[in-house]
């Protein structure tokens, strides 16, 4: 698998777990963190290696 769609892959899963978390996760409580919060970190993360696979594909890197 070529890095341009590991990273789009990775990110894209990311990204949704991330989303799943901040849609569904508003009553659940947890000691240490807020995990609608951690679900908006994810979901900036994954857009974030989304973008680096395009850039992997655009400059035709392997």
């Amino acid at each position: 698998m070529s890095k341009a769609k590991q990273y789009a892959v990775e990110g894209v899963g990311t990204f949704l777990i991330g989303l799943l978390l901040w849609r569904f996760t508003g009553d659940v409580e947890v000691p240490v963190v807020t995990l609608t919060k951690v679900g908006i970190v994810m979901m900036i993360v994954g857009g974030v290696l989304s973008a680096n696979g395009l850039w992997h594909a655009a400059r035709g890197g392997t």
